[in-house]
């Protein structure tokens, strides 16, 4: 039966229909990238047009002209006595301290990651608390290590300082945490020494790691321009970066700066390039471990 004394129920009309805000947020994500992306992308494009314009057309909007683009800019560097030898020291001084880098690295995250032996933790967090220290606090200490060496203005003084990467100790560790200890185990009731269980079963298993570190590392030696600043005192031994920056003083024209600057894009984007399939590799195994 139908119950005539209850009444039937209003609906409330201060509630506010309940609006689905997913389609905004779908547009606004995509647009926030995008306006990331332009102004990453404007000052590199900058670089770029004002390299190849021509004297007459430096400035904008006349840079703008792709009528106007030459190369003589880059002839003009690279005719330079100076561009390539600036060039050689920055390759060396990348290239060296990768592979340093990732070789000592990774026997340092080895040992913290598998190997039990006393002060373990202690060694690590000890090491790893240098992360909170920032380099222009040990800037004097290592200059004057350095010049008591004699090393200033040698490749000594300008690679050996930054072999011992405590951030790249960290990642290699808690990478190599990850391996199964059965791998190990068995490699050690085999009879394999040490050395062969850290060549052809470790360094196997950490090479996305690695390559992934080594873009890195790679990158931060390449751009980097405080330490080949104090260290490479002639201009025999001045990294490209430092080097460019100098240019500027010299009443060099902007259009030979910029094509300077260009040049030194080249070599990180190779190396992006070709390393980039175990980037992605690094990626996509630390989330299926995670």
């Amino acid at each position: 039966m139908v119950n005539l004394l209850e009444r039937p129920k209003v609906q409330d009309r201060t509630e506010s229909p309940r609006v689905d805000r997913r389609p905004v947020a779908r547009l606004t994500l995509p647009t926030l990238l995008a306006l990331t992306a332009i102004v990453t992308v404007v000052p590199f494009a900058a670089m770029v047009l004002v390299a190849f314009a021509p004297p007459s057309g430096r400035t904008f909007p006349d840079a703008l002209n792709p009528a106007n683009f030459t190369f003589e800019n880059f002839e003009r560097v690279l005719s330079s006595s100076d561009i390539p030898r600036w060039t050689v020291n920055s390759l060396l001084y990348s290239l060296v301290s990768v592979v340093c880098v990732l070789l000592f690295a990774s026997m340092a995250g080895y040992a913290f990651a598998k190997k039990r032996f006393p002060g373990r933790d202690i060694m690590f967090w000890a090491f790893l608390a240098t992360l909170m220290v920032p380099f222009q606090a040990t800037l004097i200490p290592s200059y004057i290590l350095v010049s008591r060496l004699d090393w200033v203005d040698s490749f000594w003084g300008l690679i050996v300082p930054t072999l011992a990467n405590s951030q790249a100790v960290f990642l290699l560790r808690q990478f190599i945490s990850q391996l199964p200890d059965e791998l190990f185990e068995a490699a050690e009731i085999d009879g394999a020494p040490e050395w062969r269980i850290f060549t052809q079963i470790v360094l196997p298993l950490i090479r996305p790691a690695l390559a992934t570190l080594g873009i890195f590392v790679f990158l931060w030696h390449w751009n980097d321009f405080l330490w080949p600043l104090v260290i490479g005192q002639s201009a025999e031994m001045q990294t490209l970066t430092v080097g460019l920056a100098t240019l500027q003083t010299q009443a060099v024209p902007i259009n030979q700066v910029m094509a300077g600057a260009t040049i030194t894009v080249v070599p990180s984007l190779l190396v992006f390039g070709l390393l980039q399939r175990y980037l992605t590799d690094s990626i996509a195994m630390s989330g299926l471990k995670g």
